[in-house]
């Protein structure tokens, strides 16, 4: 099996430590003065979601963890999981609301995600960073609202973002799935 060293870390690699899955969100060579380089490292858990950081020297070796992404299509939430159907097979899994995390709140009925499994078990599910959403209630514009100002808008997925008052009930808008950000209106 493959393995990555100290030379090899930077933002974006994916290791396997103790079985678990993480991703390098952020790294730093340090050279000190006295004694040997190494690497300081933030890394996230894939499965969990949870962000620790930890030191790397040179003799370290990480495996690389056996990932599979495959597209599939969101069905429902059943109240318990989230429905999930792979669209060249029509397998279904369903995944709990933890291993989804924060992107369900720009999830829709029929919206094609990307599922990461992790030695073929279900671990994390990734959406577009942009997602064009129907706002479904904001409250209506008045004569002196200022032109930088912002309002809270429902979005069609149940998220709430702060729009300019110009977007009306109706509008289809770009969010950033990232960042809960308003990012532009649709036309």
């Amino acid at each position: 099996m493959a393995t990555i060293g100290m030379g090899d870390i930077k933002k974006g690699v994916r290791l396997e430590i103790d079985g678990n899955p993480y991703k390098v969100i952020e790294f730093q060579h340090v050279k000190p003065g006295k004694g040997a380089a190494f690497v300081r490292i933030k890394i996230r858990n894939l499965s969990s979601g949870k962000v620790i950081e930890k030191t790397v020297h040179a003799g370290d070796k990480f495996e690389v963890p056996n990932l599979e992404q495959k597209k599939m299509q969101y069905l429902y939430d059943d109240g318990e999981m989230l429905q999930f159907m792979d669209t060249t097979t029509f397998d279904q899994i369903g995944l709990t609301h933890d291993q989804v995390g924060d992107v369900f709140d720009f999830m829709i009925d029929g919206m094609e995600a990307d599922i990461l499994f992790h030695n073929g078990k279900p671990i994390t599910v990734e959406i577009p960073q942009t997602v064009v959403l129907e706002v479904v209630e904001t409250p209506p514009n008045f004569k002196g609202d200022s032109q930088g100002g912002k309002k809270p808008a429902t979005l069609e997925s149940g998220a709430v973002v702060q729009v300019p008052f110009h977007i009306l009930e109706g509008d289809k808008i770009k969010v950033d799935t990232t960042e809960g950000k308003y990012l532009e209106k649709v036309k």
